[in-house]
């Protein structure tokens, strides 16, 4: 007996509209009905490459860390060229002033003891970065801003060949040298061999000495340093922009040297007791 033709409902429903049945003398066709949805049968393609992207590009700007400036004490005879060089600041000295213009003052060369530097502070000194795009006011648009970052490096170039010549070593040939420079600036006479001369009869080239035994002393008021000044001679005397111990070296001769300009026309006169 042929056997009875079956329509078996499929289980799968993504065919759009499932299949239609057709008898033909006891056998059964299905045939699909294809629907409008059949081409999208097949999962879309995951898209979390694009999601994971954005996380881990800003992994490494999320992980930046900037240190702490460093501070340092000057001493006695450093230089802002040494001090660079110790620190390995880039940049150099002229960075290291950049910085610290506000604490060093408007001549780089002189710096005293006891101020503390601060090493890779940001620079202070607005006027290196001027161009002629500033003068446009705080509208200038984004080409004027790089106009001027780039125009910095050369309003900065040009002094900083002459003022990294300008150096002086921590000893008595430095101390005088420096010294020599404050009193040309400050119209002082005086000369490398009257000072020389005269620290070696009174202190040795010793910057601690100090005279316990004399007159001076008695009366509470001891020569002291490498050219033994007593303290009221130091104070009336000192010159601005040196330090205001009068142990400092530097501090010490051109005091000195102003007295003896003062009192005997240069140090370069005096050859004894003065």
């Amino acid at each position: 007996m042929p056997a009875q033709g079956k329509h078996r409902r499929p289980k799968s429903t993504s065919l759009g509209r499932g299949l239609a049945a057709v008898t033909t003398g006891g056998a059964v066709l299905a045939l699909p009905v294809i629907g409008a949805t059949s081409a999208f049968a097949a999962p879309a393609p995951a898209a979390a490459p694009q999601a994971v992207a954005p996380a881990a590009a800003a992994a490494p700007a999320n992980s930046a860390a900037k240190a702490a400036p460093a501070k340092h004490s000057v001493v006695a005879g450093e230089t802002l060229s040494k001090i660079a060089r110790e620190h390995s600041v880039s940049g150099g000295w002229e960075k290291l002033y950049e910085g610290n213009r506000k604490i060093v003052g408007s001549n780089p060369d002189l710096i005293h003891p006891g101020i503390k530097l601060v090493i890779g502070a940001k620079s202070d000194d607005k006027a290196s970065k001027a161009s002629p795009s500033a003068a446009r006011g705080a509208s200038a648009d984004r080409a004027d801003r790089s106009e001027r970052i780039d125009a910095a490096p050369v309003a900065k170039a040009a002094p900083a060949a002459a003022k990294e010549a300008v150096t002086y070593t921590n000893d008595l040939d430095g101390w005088i040298r420096e010294s020599l420079a404050v009193m040309a600036e400050q119209g002082i006479p005086g000369t490398y061999e009257g000072i020389h001369r005269n620290i070696m009869r009174e202190s040795s080239g010793n910057p601690n000495a100090i005279n316990n035994w004399d007159s001076n002393a008695v009366k509470g008021t001891p020569s002291k340093g490498l050219l033994q000044v007593i303290d009221p001679t130091f104070q009336a005397y000192h010159v601005p922009g040196t330090s205001t111990d009068s142990y400092d070296p530097v501090a010490n001769i051109t005091a000195a040297c102003n007295y003896a300009a003062d009192r005997y026309g240069s140090i370069d006169n005096v050859f004894g007791a003065y």
